[in-house]
């Protein structure tokens, strides 16, 4: 019960995080003007880092965790849940930080089209975080 509870702390944590980053914060990246762009964006990303990164390995550690010692639920959903951490992780480092760092070497004629297409990327990992969150609450519920 334990591996459970902490899977699903540290993914509510990052759900949370990745909506708020979908719904308003990349999208308030085409409302900042150009000359404030470069700085504006560094510190998004490495402020976001601090956040982010100690809870995405929390969520690899309890994801081993489980799958080692699976006890909560069917024996299908930890490997479920593991999958849909792959998915956030692997559009991160294939999507996100690609166009982050595109981003920060963009021209300002540039930089809409990169906002667009990080919004439009971003839900693979909102989407999987989400689901893997509902995974977690219906493992919990039959408990």
């Amino acid at each position: 019960m334990t591996v459970l509870l902490a899977n699903l702390a540290v993914t509510l944590c990052l759900v949370g995080l990745i909506w708020t980053i979908q719904i308003v914060h990349y999208p308030l990246f085409a409302h900042v003007g150009a000359a404030e762009f470069a700085r504006y964006h560094a510190l998004h990303s490495s402020l976001i880092t601090f956040l982010v990164g100690p809870l995405m390995l929390a969520e690899v550690a309890f994801t081993f965790g489980w799958l080692t010692e699976p006890g909560d639920g069917p024996p299908w959903l930890p490997w479920a849940c593991a999958a849909l951490v792959a998915v956030a992780w692997l559009s991160t480092a294939l999507l996100s930080v690609p166009l982050h760092g595109a981003l920060g070497a963009a021209s300002a004629d540039e930089r809409p089209a990169l906002v667009a297409r990080l919004v439009l990327t971003n839900w693979p990992r909102t989407l999987a975080w989400t689901a893997r969150a509902a995974l977690l609450l219906f493992a919990l519920a039959r408990r």
